[in-house]
């Protein structure tokens, strides 16, 4: 879905699933983790998603008809964004096909605003409009205005700061408990340490490495059911094309983990 409509900062995130497209295509798809192939369950590709440039609420509903559509045929979705407002659309679809479903946010920023640039479907008030619709949990979060503190605490949200990261030794195992039976993982890449993850709409200092963030998806996938998932806000630099097969081998690692962890009930 190449859609950065309401991007705030640095524009481009239009061009990231091209880009993790293409890098996948140099990949070893050998998972010596997982000792699999995941490609080897079947992976279909559609074509880019046309933008609705009637404007933000015009494009959450093309995505949410188009995603309701697909979702019927029970496939493990995943969305490659594009700037964050893309997963509104999905998570509503979602949510109607799922019960016991909870969102899980990996992120750097809070994404509560309750409106941005004169719209409520804006990237930076995508999670305000999700808690619309279903609970979500909260992971990695650095950056976020006083309105969306003032949110958090007045709601008692799950939030894990990355100071809770940091210093909590149990942190992982409450996250754990906050989610339901069937989670839906949205990833924007800039949750991710800019030193290896610098192509983002709005880096932020700080931030998870490599093998932190697997190890929380891994977690995930072995004890909830990941039913779905996107990534997102992959912002191509130029001659710099780590950080696009990072989100692509970053892709193939959380199907793999989808589709091999599941719990045994």
């Amino acid at each position: 879905m190449p859609y950065d409509q309401t991007v705030s900062y640095r524009t481009g995130t239009r061009e990231g699933p091209r880009a993790i497209i293409n890098a996948s295509l140099h990949m070893e798809l050998y998972d010596e983790e997982l000792d699999l192939e995941a490609y080897k369950v079947g992976i279909h590709t559609l074509k880019e998603l046309e933008p609705d440039m009637s404007g933000p609420e015009g494009m959450f509903k093309r995505i949410y008809d188009v995603v309701s559509f697909v979702e019927k045929r029970e496939k493990l979705l995943i969305t490659l964004g594009g700037e964050h407002s893309v997963t509104l659309g999905v998570v509503r679809a979602f949510a109607e096909e799922f019960e016991d479903f909870t969102v899980l946010q990996l992120d750097a920023h809070a994404d509560l605003r309750d409106s941005y640039c004169e719209t409520r479907y804006n990237h930076a008030s995508v999670m305000r409009r999700i808690l619309d619709y279903v609970p979500a949990v909260q992971v990695g979060i650095r950056s976020l205005s006083t309105e969306e503190m003032e949110f958090v605490k007045r709601k008692s949200l799950p939030v894990f700061f990355e100071t809770d990261l940091m210093e909590r030794q149990d942190w992982m195992e409450e996250m754990i408990s906050r989610l339901s039976k069937n989670v839906y993982i949205t990833l924007d890449l800039d949750v991710m340490n800019p030193s290896i993850m610098p192509s983002v709409g709005t880096p932020e200092p700080g931030g998870l490495g490599w093998h932190e963030l697997l190890n929380i998806v891994r977690e995930v996938a072995r004890n909830r059911n990941i039913v779905g998932f996107d990534v997102m806000e992959l912002c191509p630099i130029p001659g710099m094309p780590a950080p696009d097969f990072l989100a692509a081998k970053l892709v193939y690692k959380m199907i793999g983990y989808s589709l091999s962890l599941k719990r045994k009930d």
